[in-house]
């Protein structure tokens, strides 16, 4: 039983069942305990591998794509940076574009110190802040990218009832972190789901995402600039996607907390709606945006100072990324973009 799952224990034997979004929070960001704020959870060496570490072609699309026509000076930002990987790949790439490196303020939205300390060595070299909340990006023309940001955060459960809505918990049987459900009750929050479920149906929601929306959507609506959001999802949410990653592998969400990656499906609708006063993208696969974006052309580049064991990692890593049966349909690309202002390269209208 890990450290964490006592202190649990001890608080739902003291005052009573928590929601998936307490336990989310205690498991990834508890001080001592937590998954992000105790180890660097990517890579091979890690728990699961992000689009940015298979290939250094997915970090220079998105920074091709994000920065065109980028104002003389701007804010280049990311959340959830991981490893500092995607934001080191864009600026490489997007360095090309005449004047960028001079307009560029690189902000990285991060709250784990350990993951702080190895970004501040991939991208040594970059003047870098770090922020703790998007509250705290500047007031200025706003050039954003959110890679596998939103899927962390903490979400709650609800189960539709014929009296209305019981959350699903996390509570204790015979000593043990266990699933169980609240008491009925109306949500006036998921009135609108009311014609799209069925009793027994679970949808999730995730508050705290539409805060982070609403305050980036603010300073592209009075600033200028755009905001890439991709992640694994779907429009609307519907069904359990409740998940834990350990070494690679899906792991029971209640087995080791601390030591596993909890994550959940984005509801690709949900985090469109507080993005108020800008235009939003349709909701866009992975691999159709990259591919759009020139990816083959790339890899078909690169592919030629390649061979051997070299070439077929390459291979693979292109396949990865765009594939239907790999990262290519499960993962989505989200764009935000002014009013009156393009799409961003690569998104359906």
């Amino acid at each position: 039983m890990t450290p964490l799952a006592q202190s649990l224990i001890r608080r739902i034997d003291a005052t009573g069942p928590i929601s998936i979004a307490d336990y989310m929070t205690d498991c990834l960001l508890h001080p001592q305990h937590g998954y992000y704020t105790t180890r660097n959870p990517f890579g091979t060496a890690g728990d699961f591998t992000t689009a940015p570490e298979i290939s250094q072609m997915f970090g220079e699309l998105i920074g091709l794509s994000l920065v065109q026509g980028a104002p003389a000076a701007f804010t280049l930002a990311e959340l959830g940076p991981g490893r500092g990987t995607l934001m080191a790949d864009a600026l490489r790439a997007a360095g090309a574009v005449p004047g960028f490196s001079n307009a560029a303020q690189v902000h990285l939205v991060e709250a784990s110190p350990a993951l702080r300390k190895r970004q501040k060595q991939t991208l040594s070299g970059t003047h870098v802040t770090w922020l703790d909340t998007t509250d705290q990006l500047p007031q200025a023309p706003l050039f954003l990218i959110a890679n596998e940001f939103f899927d962390a955060l903490p979400i709650r459960q609800f189960i539709r009832d014929p009296a209305g809505w019981r959350e699903r918990q996390v509570g204790l049987a015979d000593n043990a972190l266990s699933f169980g459900l609240g008491d009925p009750a109306p949500m006036a929050e998921l009135a609108h789901r009311l014609p799209d479920t069925a009793t027994g149906d679970l949808v999730e929601t995730r508050t705290p995402a539409q805060p982070i929306v609403q305050a980036i959507a603010t300073r592209i609506a009075n600033h200028g600039g755009a905001a890439l959001i991709v992640d694994y999802g779907s429009w609307q949410s519907l069904g359990d996607t409740f998940q834990a990653l350990e070494q690679h592998q899906t792991a029971d969400p209640l087995a080791n907390p601390g030591q596993a990656d909890l994550t959940a499906h984005v509801d690709f609708q949900a985090l469109a709606k507080p993005a108020t006063g800008v235009t939003h993208s349709a909701m866009t696969q992975q691999g159709v945006f990259l591919e759009r974006l020139g990816i083959t052309q790339r890899a078909q580049a690169l592919a030629r100072n390649l061979d051997g064991d070299a070439l077929r990692q390459h291979i693979a890593a292109h396949r990865r990324l765009t594939h239907p049966q790999e990262m290519g349909s499960l993962f989505k690309v989200l764009g935000l973009t002014p009013v009156g202002c393009p799409l961003l390269p690569g998104l359906d209208p």
